[in-house]
């Protein structure tokens, strides 16, 4: 669940889209923190890049000064959200290919059968993959089918063609723009709409043409002063050249139209609309849906008892007016949010995590003592935070500790772009089983749990469709993480190969961290042990798996040989960072 932007300046000999991608990266940073970059292109068909681990502001400088580096008048940009992969540096995008004819590349979303285009890119195509990102792979997959044509030059048919055969073999959601050098801008989205991608335009500033813009979120786009904004369909592709309008092109047949209801209830920017709907009013809506099944659940009684409710930080403060306004109840901001916590103080093991929600919020004890309060998150994930919050109210002085989510119980993995966590980590399922509200309570230390129902949760977002007549609003979301029914076919041995990756990439994010902390002071004990043992002290979370054979199942095939072996001490063996080896490559730092 990345975020990624794409701009073309209907001036040609203009040289400055870096600034206004660069400043777009910054309305989308919520999207993800872990990675960034820019790739432009500019006269002479040349390609240059600044990406790394990292928010924007370390990229590209406080000052925004690397940005100079990146001529050109069009370009793209990404920001990543960690995923089951690996955090290397090499993994930052826009990725970068110079045959045929010299493609970027961003994506957002996951492909659920890259175990298969792995095995074809070597095999078949005799592509090198360089890293375990599911976006590389798509680039090959889509470079590839482009040199199909033999051609020196490509036009939009042969671009959609290649498109179309990539749509044929490629299984997941994503929405992905890339950048032709020399020609223009491609952005296209799978044939479900899982991954939201938005165009507008405006008229250009050199007085002449439009310049067209693309991005994740709206947000982006109306910040830089772009209108008339048009969603990408499922299935459909846009192709933007310099100086010419766009055109649109059904790549594949739309097979759904379901959006990730994850983006309305947690991910997105509140003033944003993605695919019609506006999420300021789908959670105000969840905020009154959720307010009566509290009422129906507690009783009268109980909620007359009620004396505050209190949002948790940042997400359900848009429900909460709704909430009191159903309930009747008084609401108020009981926690005050650190926002200058640096993420290498949260490390994925337990301990640290709890530590992390103390550093991160703290609780008023006027607004708790004495009271009887309901706390309001938009969800309850591993119920690591949820657990240390209601220990807070508890701690503040709160008789009684009521808590309430705007979505409802995460039973499952979420496969398309968010790594959540494991199955077995998540508080709503246990070995295979899912816990009861009771059991859930209990383990959070609540009096009551109350959760969203799923019809309520997609009326929410249906309702507040403000582009389209009451007859035609999107009733239909990828609701999967809550229930198990994902929008596109799946294979049970992906889940398997889910959790293998996620076991190694969980030991070498520990080790990320616990270098994090030797280098700001604040390791601990087990934190120098753990970097001399290679994170085999530190708990890594229930159900992830730690040890070394884990991920050999899942390496990439070695040089055409199906050699899969790996050093026998991976922590040791395996290099902090790759830088990729793309050319004019500025991220090297």
């Amino acid at each position: 669940m990345c975020g990624i932007v794409a701009l073309i300046q209907a001036n040609a000999a203009d040289t400055s889209v870096a600034i206004e991608l660069h400043e777009s990266l910054y309305f989308l940073q919520h999207r993800g923190q872990d990675a960034c970059g820019i790739a432009t292109c500019a006269s002479g068909g040349k390609i240059y890049q600044c990406k790394g681990n990292g928010l924007a502001s370390k990229v590209f400088r406080d000052d925004g000064s690397r940005v100079a580096d990146l001529p050109g008048y069009m370009g793209i940009g990404h920001l990543r959200y960690p995923t089951a992969g690996t955090s290397a540096n090499a993994e930052a995008q826009p990725f970068y290919v110079n045959s045929p004819y010299g493609i970027s590349f961003s994506a957002s979303g996951n492909l659920i059968n890259a175990t298969d285009l792995k095995h074809f890119l070597d095999f078949e195509a005799h592509r090198h993959i360089n890293t375990d990102s599911d976006s590389e792979l798509m680039l090959n997959i889509f470079a590839n089918e482009l040199n199909e044509t033999g051609k020196a030059r490509v036009n939009d048919k042969d671009i959609v063609d290649a498109i179309g055969r990539m749509y044929d073999r490629c299984v997941g959601g994503w929405a992905c723009t890339a950048m032709l050098a020399g020609y223009g801008l491609i952005g296209f989205r799978d044939s479900y709409g899982i991954r939201p991608l938005i165009m507008g335009s405006r008229p250009s500033e050199a007085g002449e043409g439009t310049d067209y813009m693309m991005a994740s979120e709206s947000v982006a786009l109306k910040q830089l002063e772009f209108e008339d904004f048009v969603d990408i369909m499922p299935g459909q592709a846009v192709i933007i050249r310099k100086g010419t309008a766009p055109v649109f092109y059904q790549i594949q047949e739309q097979k759904r139209y379901a959006p990730d209801i994850f983006e309305y209830c947690y991910f997105a920017r509140p003033d944003s609309i993605i695919d019609g709907i506006s999420v300021n009013q789908s959670r105000e809506n969840m905020g009154t849906r959720l307010g009566r099944k509290i009422k129906a659940t507690l009783g009268e009684k109980a909620v007359k008892e009620i004396d505050v409710i209190i949002p948790i930080p940042e997400t359900s403060t848009t429900s909460v007016p709704f909430v009191a306004q159903i309930l009747k109840r008084p609401y108020h901001q009981g926690f005050v949010k650190n926002r200058y916590v640096f993420r290498t103080f949260i490390m994925p093991a337990q301990t640290a995590r709890q530590k992390g929600v103390k550093r991160k919020l703290n609780a008023m004890e006027q607004k708790f003592a004495g009271k009887n309060v309901l706390l309001i998150d938009d969800s309850i994930v591993r119920g690591t935070t949820s657990r240390e919050i209601v220990g807070m109210a508890r701690e503040a002085g709160a008789k009684k500790v009521y808590f309430a989510s705007c979505a409802p119980p995460v039973t499952h993995a979420h496969i398309y772009g968010i790594d959540l966590a494991s199955p077995n980590e998540l508080i709503a399922h246990e070995r295979g089983h899912d816990r009861t509200i009771e059991e859930i309570a209990k383990h959070i230390g609540a009096d009551e749990v109350i959760f969203q129902d799923l019809d309520d949760l997609q009326a929410a977002c249906s309702d507040a469709d403000i582009l389209r007549p009451e007859a035609e609003k999107l009733r239909d979301f990828e609701v999967g993480v809550f229930c198990g029914s994902y929008v596109t076919p799946v294979d049970a041995e992906y889940f398997k190969h889910l959790e293998e990756v996620r076991g190694e990439s969980g030991k070498m994010k520990v080790l990320e961290k616990v270098r994090g902390a030797i280098v700001n002071g604040s390791a601990g004990k087990n934190v120098l042990e753990a970097a001399t043992n290679g994170a085999k002290g530190l708990d890594l979370g229930k159900g992830v798996p730690s040890s070394d054979h884990a991920a050999t199942k899942s390496a990439p095939y070695i040089n055409g040989t199906g050699d899969q072996r790996r050093p026998s001490n991976p922590e040791e063996a395996t290099p902090r960072d790759r830088m990729d080896i793309s050319l004019h490559n500025f991220g090297d730092f």
